[in-house]
């Protein structure tokens, strides 16, 4: 391993990191981790913080999760790699799929189609409702709504669905037939609408709408992610999803849930649909499915969709779609693995509790703190700020100023995330109290630093 100062000098110069500018990282070195325990991580000069990111919304239950990490070990001796593509499959990946449908049983999810994470997983899904709706003789129906603010990854259909210029425009044109309608986001919206349950309404009357002027019998699919995560954490109100459920039944719409980031307990359920008390037709699974340990992901397909499927008889059900590692062996260990582990914590139970705590401090910090503009949370650990310049006209803060809050606040203790203007807490879901003490802490000192 080369020494410090070499990987420091090197980390962007022969490296391109997601999500920002090339030269952003030269100017601006990126933190180098190296090592991780429970949840904190170390890194390059020795500095231990807590991990209010959680890896990337993946590491839920912590970087010391033992019987993954066995798990993994123990299939690389046995059988490090095997395709499932036509003809052959392995055991593990089999064990599985029964194991998820039984987790996913209250959703209503029956099958699974294995990929190589969230994005893949997206793009599985839109190829598969508009499948389904060839093999019911429906081949017009192509299109896609979503909401704006929704994040569902980067591959090109991915992107296509997205509800933020950011992920779009430098790549355009995407995939025609895309088309999103407001957010339930009580902060900002086009209809200056600030009770949760009113712009929930006007919400469900712009996708009916959109529906309308598009022609029900073009839509393949409406996909959304049940707490929207990248976007700013944004929750909606308790009536949305299920009136989003409604309206796509009454008119022959697959509803497809991103649950990339709500599956397997960051909401305080078991999934987000779960949370909301709707069952969609498909869901998105990826990130926390092996803790972040492996690159793994699933599609969980609903029993009526899975039927027509696999009754088909004219041939247009045939699956021309996967992935060399769909299925990958080590990853389904893996998974097994972190399933286990996480029914056996009943995590859910954790997160509703330390979210609460964070939502309550971050709360407090909102008072005391006028750069802080919205908070956002009550469901599970999934936490943002949005910082503003200006309270009243709700402008922007600029973005030097909150890097400079991410930078105090590695400084004082916590990793946290900027998007935007906004400051995103993801921990893992087995932190105990201290470490949300620890983590709005930091964040204070943070805001304390630009605001002078």
């Amino acid at each position: 391993m080369k020494d410090s100062n070499f990987l420091k000098e090197h980390n962007a110069r022969s490296l391109w990191h997601p999500m920002t500018h090339p030269a952003d990282s030269l100017a601006n070195p990126p933190t180098i981790v190296t090592g991780a325990q429970g949840v904190r991580i170390t890194d390059i000069d020795g500095h231990e913080v807590v991990d209010g990111v959680g890896g990337l919304w993946n590491v839920n239950l912590g970087f010391s999760c033992q019987p993954v990490k066995d798990a993994i070990t123990a299939q690389m001796d046995r059988l490090p790699y095997y395709s499932i593509f036509r003809g052959t499959s392995n055991d593990a990946v089999i064990q599985l799929a029964e194991e998820l449908r039984d987790f996913f049983a209250p959703d209503g999810l029956t099958r699974a189609f294995f990929t190589s994470g969230g994005s893949d997983s997206v793009e599985t899904a839109l190829r598969l409702a508009r499948q389904y709706h060839k093999i019911r003789g429906e081949a017009g129906r192509v299109k896609f709504l979503s909401l704006k603010k929704g994040y569902h990854g980067t591959h090109f259909g991915a992107a296509s669905v997205n509800g933020n210029a950011n992920f779009r425009t430098a790549y355009e044109p995407l995939l025609a037939g895309c088309h999103q309608i407001p957010a339930p986001y009580a902060y900002r919206n086009p209809f200056n609408e600030t009770d949760p349950e009113r712009l929930a309404q006007f919400c469900l009357a712009a996708l009916e709408d959109e529906i309308a002027f598009q022609g029900a019998g073009t839509i393949a699919a409406f996909i959304m992610e049940p707490i929207l995560g990248a976007g700013g954490v944004i929750p909606p109100h308790e009536s949305f999803m299920p009136g989003v459920r409604e309206i796509c039944s009454k008119h022959g719409i697959l509803l497809i849930a991103d649950e990339v980031i709500t599956a397997f307990g960051r909401t305080g359920s078991w999934s987000g649909c779960r949370h909301w008390g709707v069952r969609p037709d498909m869901s998105c699974t990826a990130k926390a499915i092996t803790n972040g340990y492996f690159p793994f992901g699933a599609v969980m397909i609903a029993e009526e969709v899975a039927q027509t499927f696999e009754k088909d008889e004219s041939g247009r059900a045939a699956i021309g779609h996967g992935y060399t590692y769909s299925g990958h062996p080590v990853g389904a260990a893996a998974a097994l693995a972190c399933l286990s582990e996480t029914i056996r914590l009943n995590v859910p139970v954790n997160a509703a509790a330390r979210g609460a705590q964070m939502h309550k401090g971050l709360l407090a910090l909102q008072e005391r703190h006028a750069v802080i503009g919205d908070v956002r949370g009550g469901h599970g650990l999934m936490c943002a700020l949005e910082l503003v310049g200006n309270r009243a006209t709700k402008a922007p803060i600029d973005k030097r100023a909150i890097g400079k809050v991410q930078e105090v606040a590695y400084e004082a203790g916590a990793m946290v995330r900027v998007s935007g203007p906004n400051i995103i807490l993801s921990p893992p879901l087995v932190l105990d109290a201290a470490d949300v003490d620890t983590i709005l802490s930091a964040l204070d000192a943070g805001l304390a630093t630009v605001e002078g």
